[in-house]
């Protein structure tokens, strides 16, 4: 019965506002599609908006994500996650660039939409569990 009431959108439990942030973006579709070489200056506008609103969380971002939809609507993604945490702007702008180097669409091919995002938040204290097995 609960699995029924569920997929219709029906539930009564209530809402948490608070939890911890997973991941944010931010992203822009174009007005007119665009080659993949044409990106950048998107890029880095949204890296630099989607800094800003990171710099407002308690916890750091481990992952970087880049997102792309073409013009015959084919989501990809690209996604990195470094061995130290992210520490500027300009850091993440590097690693979204190389992300969108990555793909390996045709050159003719136009994108829509592209966007960036940061994922894999955690406490500023902790470490990743890979550090653990070596201490």
């Amino acid at each position: 019965m609960r699995l029924y009431e569920l997929t219709r959108g029906v539930d009564d439990s209530p809402v948490v506002a608070d939890r911890p942030t997973q991941s944010i973006s931010v992203e822009d579709t174009f007005e007119h599609d665009v080659p993949l070489a044409e990106t950048e200056a998107a890029i880095r506008r949204l890296t630099e908006k989607l800094w800003s609103a990171s710099r407002k969380e308690s916890r750091i971002a481990r992952t970087v994500v880049l997102k792309l939809k073409t013009s015959e609507f084919k989501i990809l993604t690209r996604s990195h996650t470094p061995s130290r945490p992210l520490s500027s702007c300009e850091e993440v702008t590097d690693i979204v660039l190389k992300l969108r180097d990555r793909v390996r669409l045709s050159p003719s091919q136009r994108y829509r939409l592209v966007g960036v995002g940061l994922g894999n938040f955690r406490e500023a204290g902790e470490t990743g569990a890979q550090s653990a097995l070596f201490e």
